[in-house]
């Protein structure tokens, strides 16, 4: 059955098109800095937004049209598979990503529930062969559950702990099953509302001692993905315990887990911390912990998280201008953890709404690649810092200064220059180069 029989297959046709469904900036096959565009943004569709998602929000019920809703129970499930397969054949997607609740609704038991999951796996594995698309990566949904309310390896409760487990060790398997190249650990409920009934130590030991439990059963089934945890800074919980890439690596080093994990960042959870997407890949790359990216973008004038399409070319191009600097995303990709606004509620809208990511992104790209080798930023920045390629900086660097080799040339009372940022300037610069490629 055809979920989507009013779209065709969406092509690029470039910027002189008026066509809504065509690219006018994402060329797949078009080649960027010697890598075609695919290869860059290894795209993925999110299976919770895209295909269970209703648009509903705590003000009004669902909103959206869709073709598979008139199933439910695993009827609905196996319409959804369907669903995606299409929906990625048709946009051109090579990947996709879910949770394990996504794809196959909870029985009454564990046991009743794995089963569940065991027949869409099959079918998903089924489809993936015929088609070709793969999973970029897989997770578990610890924290829709009630049995979750107060956090999954986090918990008080030794027995929702061990059902955590659990629910991590089919996780693995399903990915292993399924070829997942990553797998996520996202903390749902892994914080806290009150520093008053909470032991912060036991709780952030359990967690590691969940994420050690899931390295060793992957080694014993020789399931070799990328381990990536996602940072969030609040929501659901008003602290989470990954709040930033920079706590997240923190506690990856405390622990011992950095040779096994890296970072899945997400731009809204970035400016939720109080930074931009661009700075949280800095601090990851910098630190051999950049893995994957979730794409979309916040409203600024709301303090949640919107998961909106990214269509904010400024920052679009910053992104891939690091990403391409960090060397790129290896086996991770750009999810489109993004979902259409509720007004958006017609089937047609996923496309349109995931045509305006792609085309942003690719966008972005081209500038990112402009300034690259224009050598835009690179020469700023290395004019700026040349004082430590020289004398004493470049003592400084090579380790070679001291505290008292430092004061004996302040004391010489050389007189000290600084010179202008020109922030000002580099955004002229930087807008220029994204309105004209």
């Amino acid at each position: 059955m055809a979920y989507f029989g009013n779209v065709g297959r969406i092509e690029f046709e470039g910027k002189g098109s008026d066509n809504p469904f065509a690219f006018k900036h994402y060329d797949p096959q078009r080649k960027v800095l010697g890598k075609t565009m695919e290869e860059h943004f290894r795209f993925a569709v999110a299976y919770w937004h895209t295909f269970t998602g209703t648009g509903s929000d705590p003000f009004g019920v669902g909103t959206a049209i869709r073709g598979w809703d008139k199933y439910d129970g695993m009827d609905l499930a196996k319409a959804r598979v369907e669903a995606n397969f299409e929906f990625l054949d048709k946009i051109g997607i090579p990947f996709y990503c879910f949770h394990d609740r996504d794809i196959a609704p909870e029985g009454a038991t564990l046991q009743e529930t794995n089963k569940n999951l065991d027949v869409i796996v099959d079918l998903l594995k089924q489809n993936m062969k015929t088609s070709g698309k793969k999973l970029l990566w897989n997770t578990a949904n610890m924290f829709t559950n009630p049995r979750f309310v107060h956090g999954a390896g986090t918990a008080p409760n030794a027995d929702v702990f061990a059902y955590a487990a659990a629910q991590v060790k089919k996780g693995l398997e399903v990915g292993k099953e399924l070829g997942a190249e990553n797998y996520v650990f996202w903390g749902g409920r892994e914080g806290y509302e009150t520093l008053l009934n909470t032991d912060m130590a036991l709780e952030l030991d359990n967690l590691a001692r969940l994420l050690h439990m899931a390295v060793a059963y992957a080694q014993e089934i020789g399931f070799d993905a990328q381990f990536l945890i996602e940072p969030k800074p609040k929501e659901p919980s008003k602290h989470q315990y990954d709040f930033d890439a920079a706590t997240t690596i923190s506690f990856l080093q405390k622990y011992g887990l950095t040779d096994r994990f890296k970072l899945n960042l997400e731009a809204n959870h970035a400016t939720l911390a109080g930074h931009t997407f661009e700075h949280e890949i800095r601090v990851a790359a910098i630190n051999g912990m950049l893995g994957s990216l979730d794409a979309n973008q916040g409203d600024l004038l709301l303090g949640w998280d919107t998961d909106e399409f990214p269509t904010d070319l400024y920052g679009a191009t910053l992104t891939m201008f690091e990403i391409v600097k960090a060397g790129g995303l290896g086996r991770g990709g750009i999810n489109f953890d993004a979902k259409v606004r509720r007004g958006s509620f017609e089937p047609e809208d996923l496309f349109l709404a995931h045509i305006a990511g792609m085309d942003t992104y690719a966008w972005g790209l081209k500038a990112a690649a402009k300034i690259i080798e224009d050598r835009v930023l690179d020469g700023i920045v290395d004019d700026r810092y040349r004082s430590f390629r020289e004398g004493i900086g470049a003592d400084i660097v090579a380790g070679k200064a001291t505290l008292a080799s430092l004061e004996q040339y302040a004391l010489q009372n050389h007189p000290i220059r600084n010179e202008s940022g020109r922030q000002e300037r580099i955004k002229l610069v930087l807008n220029e180069i994204i309105y004209t490629v």
